[in-house]
């Protein structure tokens, strides 16, 4: 089967060629829902990330946020279970694992250490569920030596903790896990969505240098900007972890002179992070104010991160040190008000900087995204992480490709325009060109052969009832623009080349050439 993805410009956008990016079904991810059952559990799985173990490695590692890290094989396109978290009842690690409702919760991610090769160490997220009676630790044996740590407090009732870990394999040629688990960070939640999201090493570091080894975390709001009460602050208070952006050094013998050790004892935390001078700000916070930043990439020494909103905006953000993208205060480009709703900027445009409940510390200009798009009926309401390609297909070569979770909608912006667009005036955004799909569906009789698709929604609707789905349409809390939601990622393997993972059928698929016209 072949899917063919054709961008289009929309109507007043700058003068782009129109691109035909042809897609074909790679893998079937393993079943790990029950179909026809309610919740989480109604998709068939719920793949999260792809990761390749090194750069043009045949391996590649894919999570299910119900549990498995899978290695999978390129060649022979097998997925192996290479740890299994959870522990609810299953062979799993943890007992307090949570994976049944709520969005990201369960596995959420993982990522290489940059030094992967020679020291076998990788990092994952993952959430649990406080509530559940008995200790967090792994059952006796599996991890020996492993020590849970005390959780980071967010105010508010919890309802989740993410779990943060650091895994020494000391034999990373074959297909199962040996070794050692340390938990690094711990951190409270108030409701079932928005917790840690994504790990990020800076890809330009090299060793010996400031940045090598330095870990990026993008924290999640766990919901609480959204409240009426006293919690809708947490995303903006200095002493939670909760809608930040963090920045720590997972190996306590890394970069000793320059750093300090964490509160709990288990990481460092660089010297020139920007609020370790501050009494009563968390050392470990890079940049705050977002609802839930759950993908990072890097470009030309630039973090980008993917923002989910709230009321009105998806939002693509160039992350800077000490930034305050104004989140539970702002969305976008615009003032969010108390009651979620949305209004224009005020005439003096500042912000608090708030300390914690009661104490503020001065005021500051909020930061705004190089790029949005609305929750309206040509957009979206959940922004799919993106990547600049530079890749193999040579049409594709420096283009950001992103899209919208919910939706399957997909646009690219150029690079050049997203760094301009950083410019600190809130109504300077990057210009966004549109993209449809054709596919041919291999089940439909008679044959329709190709039709052109708005967005991979009616794509993975097919997907998910030639799995024997129940639903009329996708599983999934209701998207803005269709029933259910197509629940799409995108991710890079070794190569840099791109793939498309959807949850609602359980598909990966690989984006293998393209034309210009």
């Amino acid at each position: 089967m072949r899917l063919v993805l054709a961008f289009l410009i929309a109507p007043g956008f700058s003068a782009a060629a129109d691109l035909t990016l042809w897609i074909e079904d790679y893998a079937t991810a393993p079943l790990t829902g029950a179909i026809g059952e309610s919740g989480n559990r109604a998709m068939p799985n719920r793949i999260n990330f792809l990761r390749p173990e090194t750069r043009g490695a045949g391996r590649i590692f894919i999570n299910d946020l119900n549990g498995p890290l899978y290695i999978f094989d390129k060649k022979t396109k097998e997925f192996t279970t290479y740890l299994d978290f959870n522990g609810r009842g299953k062979p799993g690690l943890f007992p307090k694992f949570t994976y049944e409702q709520g969005f990201a919760n369960g596995l959420v991610s993982f990522q290489f250490d940059p030094d992967y090769a020679r020291n076998g160490r990788f990092y994952t997220i993952h959430i649990e569920d406080p509530r559940i009676p008995g200790s967090a630790a792994p059952d006796a044996g599996k991890l020996p030596g492993y020590t849970v740590t005390q959780p980071v407090i967010t105010p508010g009732q919890i309802q989740r903790e993410a779990v943060l870990i650091e895994w020494i394999d000391t034999n990373i040629s074959n297909l199962t896990f040996e070794g050692s688990a340390r938990e690094l960070l711990r951190v409270q939640y108030n409701g079932a969505i928005h917790p840690m999201g994504d790990l990020s090493f800076n890809p330009s570091a090299r060793r010996g240098g400031p940045e090598w080894r330095v870990l990026y975390v993008s924290s999640g709001d766990g919901g609480s900007g959204e409240q009426k009460n006293d919690a809708r602050m947490n995303p903006q208070r200095l002493d939670t972890l909760v809608g930040k952006i963090l920045r720590i050094i997972p190996d306590l013998k890394e970069h000793t002179a320059s750093s300090s050790i964490s509160e709990n004892g288990q990481f460092r935390i660089p010297n020139d992070n920007p609020f370790v001078s501050m009494e009563g700000a968390r050392k470990e916070i890079w940049a705050l104010g977002l609802r839930n930043p759950h993908r990072l990439t890097w470009e030309d020494g630039h973090l980008i991160a993917n923002n989910i909103g709230l009321a009105a905006w998806e939002t693509i953000v160039i992350v800077h040190k000490g930034a305050n993208y104004g989140y539970s205060l702002r969305e976008g480009n615009q003032q969010l008000n108390p009651d979620n709703t949305m209004s224009d900027l005020p005439e003096s445009d500042r912000i608090p900087v708030q300390i914690n409940g009661s104490t503020t510390r001065g005021t500051v200009v909020p930061s705004y995204p190089a790029a949005q798009y609305g929750h309206v009926q040509d957009g979206g309401d959940a922004v799919a992480g993106g990547f600049v390609y530079h890749g193999k297909i040579r049409e594709l070569r420096g283009k950001y490709l992103f899209g919208d979770i919910s939706t399957g909608r997909i646009w690219w912006i150029d690079p050049k325009d997203l760094l301009a667009a950083d410019d600190g005036n809130p109504r300077t955004m990057a210009a966004m060109h549109e993209g449809k799909f054709a596919w041919d569906d291999p089940n439909d009789s008679p044959d329709a052969k190709r039709q052109i698709y708005p967005s991979l929604y009616p794509i993975t609707e097919a997907g998910y009832h030639t799995r024997s789905g129940k639903d009329s349409g996708l599983p999934g809390r209701k998207a803005r623009i269709s029933g259910g939601r197509a629940d799409i990622r995108l991710a890079l393997d070794g190569d840099g080349e791109l793939y498309i993972l959807s949850k609602s059928d359980g598909m990966i698929r690989a984006v293998v050439g393209a034309e210009t016209r």
